[in-house]
């Protein structure tokens, strides 16, 4: 007598995850078989997973149908499974790109992966414990999932080009804010309820070209964006008194603080000091990793790639959300430290 096959193994009570259960390559393989073995038309779902291999839409196969759903690979019509433009785009690009841009498309509409790839966009993703941490606080995980979902979000960022790992700590690369309907007009943040009339965000970066520069193209619109009003210690505060004690004012007025870190300006690091002791939450914006103190490397940071050619409106857009993050969690960006 053969012995009995084991049953899948259950998970704990609870909600079934929202994200998809396989990452973006897997949920290919149904798709792929439509197009193959029926030229792409309606199939029925049973006749979809005999073409992937399998017997009947049941168990594993129905996740596997429902994470291609999830990707935007696969739509239902009178029942039949029907192959949308975005798994052709992918399977049979046309032009140079279309692979990559569907992929990346894919990733950004799937639930649970998209949120996490947007909050954290453009900076490094935070050391193993943490990012599990925020996994299952800030967006909700099932504890148990945690690992499922990293091995599945991390191999979906790689085969979209998402993924930067040369560095000591991953980074997810910016392709730009989500857009919503149809003309691909991009959203704008705002913390509802959060944000009081004269609220400021108090900007600490060197004066000098070309950082100085970035006050009027990047932060201060980044900040009006987020629905604050933008301070910098210059004409803006400067009046009698004390340079010094204008500066004190400005970061004790302020709700939210940012930091430029690039150059390790000296005067920076005093104000930011001046920020992290006032219990402050602050937003760190560096264009390399080297210009940030070792000591704070355990706090995210926004990194700007100025070859990129459209780095200043991706950076605009990614203060403006974690603007709005630090307005809605504030305790994410303030530097805890023990006296």
């Amino acid at each position: 007598k053969a012995p009995a096959k084991k049953a899948p193994a259950k998970r704990s009570g609870g909600p079934s995850p929202k994200y998809p259960r396989h990452n973006v390559e897997q949920a290919l393989r149904i798709p792929e078989a439509i197009l193959k073995q029926n030229a792409g038309n309606p199939t029925a779902p049973d006749d979809a997973v005999k073409y992937a291999g399998g017997t009947s839409a049941i168990g594993r196969w129905i996740v596997e149908i429902s994470s291609a759903k999830k990707y935007g690979f696969l739509g239902t019509s009178d029942g039949d499974l029907t192959l949308e433009d975005r798994a052709r785009r992918v399977l049979l690009p046309q032009e140079e790109g279309d692979r990559r841009n569907a992929l990346r498309e894919a990733v950004l509409s799937a639930p649970d992966i998209a949120d996490v790839y947007n909050h954290y966009r453009g900076g490094s993703l935070p050391d193993s414990q943490f990012l599990a941490n925020a996994l299952i606080d800030r967006f909700k995980i099932p504890a148990e999932s945690v690992d499922e979902f990293l091995e599945i979000f991390l191999a979906s960022m790689r085969s979209a080009e998402l993924l930067d790992e040369e560095g000591d700590q991953k980074k997810l690369l910016d392709v730009g804010r989500e857009t919503s309907g149809k003309d691909g007009a991009p959203k704008v943040h705002r913390a509802a309820g959060k944000v009081d009339a004269g609220t400021s965000c108090f900007v600490m970066q060197p004066f000098q070209a070309p950082l100085g520069a970035y006050y009027d193209s990047v932060f201060r619109p980044a900040i009006e964006q987020a629905g604050l009003i933008a301070v910098r210690a210059d004409a803006e505060i400067f009046g009698t008194g004390k340079i010094i004690d204008q500066i004190w004012r400005g970061i004790q007025n302020a709700t939210v603080l940012v930091a430029e870190l690039t150059t390790k300006n000296p005067n920076v690091f005093y104000e930011l000091g001046l920020a992290h002791a006032t219990k402050k939450p602050v937003i760190l914006v560096s264009s390399n990793e080297d210009d940030v103190p070792f000591d704070l490397r355990h706090i995210r940071t926004i990194f700007y790639d100025k070859n990129d050619p459209f780095w200043g409106k991706k950076l605009t857009d990614n203060i403006a959300d974690k603007i709005t993050s630090a307005l809605e969690r504030p305790e994410e960006a303030i530097f805890n430290f023990e006296v």
